[in-house]
């Protein structure tokens, strides 16, 4: 498929891909063969709500090559239009499969992102369930700004080197950090949020059945209720709001990438 004609929708100003796991693949594939960088937002509720107020994220998003589905209500509002999507574009999911159908590719993949030493440990599971994936490095990075030196090291890694770089910083960083690194001489970056914390083992998953009914957030707010209360109880509500205010046609959203 080529990227002119993957399905979008307009989702309170950001351009949601509307794709499911194997024509998503299949566009990675393509970002991949065709020589260029891109990079690949995996958005959701809290992504989509967070951009309203945050011009920067909104920029990133759009600017992306693709804005995933990864939340079942960007799911829910593609399929208000039309496009019978059967599932979210999960994050943690997409790596897996992905990475799955890169052992036969031959695709090199790099992990970059976490707290100190996730990186690392998840490039180690990952290669344990995929024998013959190519992995090229693991990098998690201070939390404060690389200084000139280390983006210099970083490029050095990554440059021509890389097919795949998995990016783990949480949203709105990584969206950012993406959007600002467009330079690398990578195939494609991913940014896969928690991922990198679910498949270590760090944080626990919602049931699939919550997943499939859009209550992974109730899940994770009883998890981390301190840190997750403003994304879940008051961002989802907002968004609810201003989403309904959409489809009424009570506000018009552009989705250009100056929006």
């Amino acid at each position: 498929m080529q990227l002119n004609q993957v399905p979008f929708v307009n989702v309170l100003g950001v351009r949601i891909a509307a794709l499911d796991y194997e024509r998503a693949i299949a566009q990675l594939e393509s970002f991949i063969s065709d020589g260029g960088t891109h990079y690949v937002c995996l958005s959701n509720v809290h992504a989509v709500t967070e951009s309203q107020f945050d011009r920067e994220l909104k920029a990133a998003l759009n600017g992306a090559d693709l804005a995933l589905p990864d939340g079942m209500p960007l799911v829910w509002a593609a399929n208000l239009e039309g496009h019978g999507l059967p599932d979210r574009v999960y994050g943690p999911e997409l790596l897996l499969r992905f990475c799955a159908a890169s052992e036969q590719r031959g695709y090199r993949h790099f992990f970059y992102g976490g707290a100190p030493g996730v990186a690392a440990e998840l490039a180690v599971r990952i290669k344990q369930l995929y024998p013959g994936l190519k992995i090229i490095g693991a990098y998690s990075p201070p939390f404060r700004p690389l200084t000139e030196e280390e983006e210099r090291a970083l490029a050095a890694q990554l440059n021509d080197r890389v097919d795949v770089l998995w990016v783990g910083l949480g949203c709105p960083k990584q969206e950012k950090w993406m959007a600002a690194h467009r330079h690398l001489r990578v195939g494609v970056m991913i940014g896969v949020g928690a991922a990198f914390d679910f498949h270590t083992g760090r944080v626990a998953q919602a049931p699939r059945w919550m997943q499939r009914h859009g209550l992974e957030w109730l899940f994770r707010l009883f998890q981390e209720p301190r840190r997750l209360w403003r994304r879940y109880l008051v961002l989802n509500n907002l968004f609810i709001l201003l989403y309904l205010g959409q489809r009424l046609g009570l506000r018009k959203y552009e989705w250009s990438v100056a929006s």
